[in-house]
């Protein structure tokens, strides 16, 4: 073939495959940027955030509620109040009410699994009161769905929350041998949004809240990569410490009974220290007074989990992956007889404004 004709032969197809495209005009449709679940009575209490574009290009927000007994008929009461259709494929976060959670998420999730134009980078969140409280704020001036996504992902990036999304908390649920979990969000005000801790899960179902001065712990155990911050007291006083750096290795020393091994080496910078400067030899002894906090801190919080019954830390997983015909119906036993042992070690680099 004459590359000529090639040339045309392309154009052609182009132009009859562009035409079974299905084209929305984006002010032609209600874009949904947000999607909460609540529970009212018996029924479910569902809410749909819509960005409003002004002429001044300032933002504005707009949200669609109804109620009805199964998920999937909420959005079609939503879109027999709609002047223009409501489309999800911009869909950045779905909040759930704790009252929803600790009922089950996934027959909820459903919806968004069997939904190609969601994509699994989702954010997911527990709310402590009502989602559609949330919608109705107002945020900033980029909108809500802005707000709401930028407060999780720079927590999760800069601060103490551990890396969560839609693709992660499946992926967590469905892994045997590990228990999924979500941030607590909180409305402060009109203006303003709070993370309050974590919602964690057994299966499907929210059964413990991890509050947020728990949370830079947790963040060690579940994440391999850390910035956060943390605040330790010694003789000197009170010193802020921001981490930069973080090395896990996480061992399975013994199996009767089930004796794991986690090794936390630490790296930050002194950001601030409560009264005066400090000298050389007193940074060392925040580092050892940190490196005590961090290995008493996580086994604690570990052994917590035993008690409840729950492994959002995935040490089943772990020692599955490490044993040979390893029996999950043993391992719920197991797994509250096991042992703990926690070593930190704590390298502060930069001493900022006390150096």
């Amino acid at each position: 073939m004459k590359k000529s004709h090639f040339i045309v032969a392309v154009l052609f197809c182009m132009t009859i495959l562009s035409g079974c495209v299905d084209r929305k005009v984006i002010d032609d449709v209600n874009i949904a940027t947000g999607i909460g679940i609540d529970k009212s009575g018996n029924q479910f209490l569902g809410s749909i955030m819509i960005p409003v574009f002004k002429p001044d290009k300032s933002f504005g927000n707009f949200t669609f509620v109804s109620k009805g007994n199964v998920i999937r008929d909420l959005v079609s009461e939503m879109q027999k109040k709609a002047s223009q259709p409501i489309v999800s494929g911009s869909l950045d976060i779905a909040l759930f009410g704790e009252d929803v959670a600790r009922e089950g998420l996934i027959k909820t999730l459903d919806v968004f699994l069997r939904d190609p134009s969601v994509g699994a980078r989702v954010q997911l969140a527990v709310v402590d009161g009502k989602a559609v409280d949330i919608f109705k704020g107002r945020y900033g001036d980029r909108g809500n769905s802005q707000y709401l996504t930028q407060l999780l992902e720079h927590n999760m990036n800069q601060q103490n929350l551990p890396i969560t999304n839609l693709h992660r908390f499946l992926a967590n649920f469905y892994k045997r041998g590990q228990d999924p979990y979500l941030p607590m969000l909180k409305k402060s005000n009109h203006n303003l949004v709070t993370i309050t801790g974590l919602a964690l899960f057994k299966d499907e179902k929210v059964v413990d809240i991890l509050h947020e001065n728990k949370m830079f712990y947790f963040k060690l155990l579940v994440d391999n990569h850390i910035l956060g911050v943390v605040k330790v007291k010694e003789a000197h006083g009170e010193s802020t410490v921001k981490s930069i750096g973080l090395k896990k290795k996480m061992r399975l020393i013994r199996r009767d009974p089930y004796t794991f091994s986690i090794k936390i080496k630490l790296k930050g910078d002194l950001t601030e220290h409560q009264e005066r400067m400090l000298k050389e030899g007193e940074i060392r002894k925040v580092e050892k007074q940190l490196a005590k906090q961090i290995a008493r801190e996580c086994k604690m919080l570990i052994e917590d989990f035993q008690r409840k019954g729950i492994d959002p830390v995935g040490f089943g997983h772990f020692a599955k992956s490490r044993t040979r015909s390893f029996d999950f119906k043993k391992w719920n036993t197991e797994y509250k007889n096991a042992k703990f042992k926690v070593s930190a070690d704590v390298h502060l680099i930069g001493h900022g404004v006390v150096e």
